[in-house]
C-alpha cells in the first residue's frame, strides 16, 4: 500500500487539439513547484499521480501543489493492487470512525470482475462490519469513499477533494510585469493575472533614503510570496529618489502623484521591452484614492506607447481585495506600516481629475529624458 496525491487539472480539458501545449506547461510548472522534494509525477488518463515521495512530507507537498495553477482539485490516496482485499484493506484505512458515509466506485478498467455498483456495496457492507458507529446514507453522507479501478492493476482510495488554485498553468499566456507596491493591491492584481497562466515579473519604485530598508524589504516578502504562485519571478527595484525631488523643486506640489506616476509607467515600459513583457499590471481599482480616478488614470496611461495596461481590480471594492489578499497569504506582509515611495512629499491636497493638458504643462518644467536615463541606469535586478 503506497500513499500517492491525485492531481485533477481545471480548464485544460477544453483545450481540443491544443491540450497536449497545455498539458507540457502544466506539468513543467508541478515539477518546479515540487524541486527539493523527492517524488516522481506519472499522467493517468486526464490526471497526474505524485508518487515515490517521502510521505512524512505529505503536508508540505500538498502546500506547493494547491498553489500550482490549472489545478482544479487533488486527493491523497492509497494505492493498491487491484484486488477486492486489498482495495477493502485501502477503503479501511481512509474511513472516519462516525458518521453517515456511502461508498462512490468509479471502474476504469472494465475487465474487473465487479462492477462498480457491485464494488460499491460489496465495500460498503465490509465496512459497516468493521466499524460500528458508521451507517450509510447515499443521499446526504457526512463522508465518501472512493473507489478508483484502473486500467493497469492498480486501484485507488480516498475520502477528500481539496480544492486547488484553479486557472491556467503560467506560462502558457505570455508575459507581463507588474508595478508592485507594498500595499494590499498590486500583489492581488499579480495573483489574478498569473491566474489566468501569464509570467509575471515585477517592478518595485523606492524612494531611499525618504523611504527605509525596511519598506523594500516587504515588497520582496511581497513577491516572494505571489512568486510561490507564478513558479518564481524576476524583481525590478528602481530608485525614483531623484525624480521625486525634481518634481517638488521644479513643479506645482499638487501634481506630485501623477507626475511620478507618469515617470513609472515610461520606467516600466522601457524595462518590460527589454525583458520581453507584452504588457503592464498594476492593482489601481476605479476610485480607490486620488490618482485612480478616470483622469488619473488616462494621464498615467497616455505615455505608454506601446503596450496594453491591465488592471484586473478596476471594478472591486477594498472588501474584495482584502479578502483575496488574505486568500494568496499576503494580506500580513502588505499591512506592515512601511511607508511607499508615493507617500514622500505627498500634497496636502492631490489634484484628483488631473487635465492631461496641465499635466503636461507641468512636466514640461522637467528634463524628463535625463531623469528617465539616471532611474534606468541603477536599476536593482532580484531572482526569486
Amino acid at each position: 500500500m503506497e500513499k500517492v496525491i491525485i492531481i485533477r487539472y481545471s480548464e485544460i480539458h477544453l483545450k481540443g487539439k491544443n491540450r497536449g501545449y497545455f498539458e507540457r506547461a502544466f506539468l513543467v510548472n508541478l515539477e518546479k513547484s515540487l524541486k527539493g522534494y523527492k517524488h516522481e509525477i506519472k499522467r493517468q488518463s486526464g490526471r497526474y499521480l505524485i508518487e515515490n515521495f517521502n510521505e512524512s512530507e505529505v503536508d508540505e507537498i500538498s502546500d506547493r501543489i494547491k498553489r500550482v495553477f490549472g489545478v482544479h482539485s487533488y486527493s491523497v490516496a492509497l494505492k493498491v493492487k487491484s484486488n477486492m482485499d486489498e482495495i477493502f484493506r485501502a477503503a479501511k484505512k481512509v474511513c472516519f470512525e462516525h458518521g453517515s458515509f456511502k461508498v462512490n466506485t468509479h471502474r476504469a478498467d472494465k475487465t474487473f470482475c465487479l462492477n462498480s455498483m457491485q464494488i460499491s456495496a460489496e465495500i460498503g457492507g465490509k465496512l459497516l462490519s468493521e466499524f460500528k458507529n458508521i451507517e450509510v446514507d447515499v443521499h446526504n453522507p457526512d463522508f465518501v469513499i472512493n473507489i478508483d479501478i484502473r486500467e493497469n492493476g492498480t486501484a485507488l482510495a480516498f475520502n477528500e477533494f481539496f480544492k486547488g488554485a484553479g486557472g491556467m498553468p503560467v506560462g502558457t499566456s505570455g508575459k507581463g510585469l507588474l508595478l508592485i507596491s507594498g500595499g494590499i493591491d498590486s500583489p492581488v492584481a499579480g495573483h489574478m493575472i498569473a491566474k489566468r497562466g501569464m509570467v509575471v515579473d515585477c517592478i518595485h519604485f523606492h524612494s531611499y533614503p525618504y523611504t527605509n530598508a525596511q519598506a523594500r524589504d516587504k515588497v520582496v516578502e511581497l513577491s516572494k510570496v505571489l512568486s510561490k504562485y507564478t513558479c518564481g519571478l524576476r524583481l525590478n527595484i528602481v530608485s525614483v529618489t531623484h525624480i521625486q525631488e525634481e518634481i517638488h523643486k521644479k513643479c506645482n506640489g499638487e501634481y506630485m502623484v501623477t507626475l511620478l506616476r507618469r515617470f513609472m509607467f515610461r520606467i516600466a515600459e522601457r524595462i518590460a521591452l527589454k525583458t520581453g513583457a507584452q504588457c503592464l499590471i498594476t492593482g489601481e481599482s476605479l476610485g480607490q484614492v486620488a490618482s485612480q480616478t478616470i483622469e488619473g488614470m488616462t494621464s498615467s496611461n497616455s505615455v505608454v506607447e506601446k503596450l496594453p495596461v491591465l488592471r484586473p481590480l478596476c471594478g472591486f471594492d477594498k472588501d474584495e481585495i482584502i479578502e483575496r489578499s488574505r486568500g494568496m497569504g499576503a494580506y500580513e506582509i502588505s499591512i506592515q506600516p512601511y511607508e511607499d515611495c508615493c507617500t514622500v512629499f505627498l500634497p496636502k491636497h492631490p489634484v484628483i481629475k488631473p487635465q492631461l493638458s496641465a499635466v503636461v504643462e507641468e512636466e514640461n518644467k522637467l528634463n524628463v529624458k535625463e531623469l528617465l536615463e539616471e532611474a534606468l541606469n541603477g536599476v536593482e535586478v532580484l531572482h526569486l
